[in-house]
């Protein structure tokens, strides 16, 4: 684990505690970008990562967050239901520009733009879980009863 934070991995710290929360980032010198990844450097179930995918409406191209459990595979025609329009994946531009943070590093909140936000039922089942802190390689611990309040988002089936 690194002792400083990186400049996206600080930015998220500070989000943290700007919205009242004592969740402490860490950051290790292996990747977490993948599910398997973190839950190898956490010690944890690689369902207990919360992995933030960024979506587009097909029409409005409209972002959209979905925070899923590790190894649940999104149900985009799902996720289309909820929203009432398709989605496609966009380039990693794109997620740049609307989060704010690169791909692999995604946190579930503190985004450049307020982002439709979708969580996965299946975090709720455990206690603590753990999400993308700003870079590939930070995550923080989390209350998954949180997830919803610190996100603003709607928990729902995704898989």
């Amino acid at each position: 684990m690194a002792e400083n934070l990186s400049s996206s991995a600080q930015k998220m710290q500070d989000t943290l505690k700007a919205l009242g929360y004592d969740y402490q980032v860490v950051e290790f010198a292996e990747p977490t970008r993948t599910a398997i990844e973190a839950a190898q450097a956490v010690g944890c179930e690689v369902g207990q990562i919360a992995k933030s995918l960024v979506f587009r409406t097909k029409q409005a191209h409209k972002p959209v967050l979905v925070i899923a459990s590790g190894p649940n595979r999104v149900n985009e025609k799902r996720i289309a239901e909820y929203l009432g329009e398709a989605i496609e994946r966009p380039d990693a531009d794109y997620v740049r520009e609307q989060t704010g943070f690169a791909i692999g590093g995604i946190p579930p909140m503190g985004h450049l733009t307020p982002l439709e936000t979708l969580i996965d039922e299946d975090l709720l089942t455990f206690t603590d879980i753990w999400a993308a802190a700003g870079t590939p390689r930070a995550v923080f611990k989390l209350d998954s009863t949180e997830l919803p309040k610190m996100t603003g988002g709607r928990v729902v089936s995704v898989k």
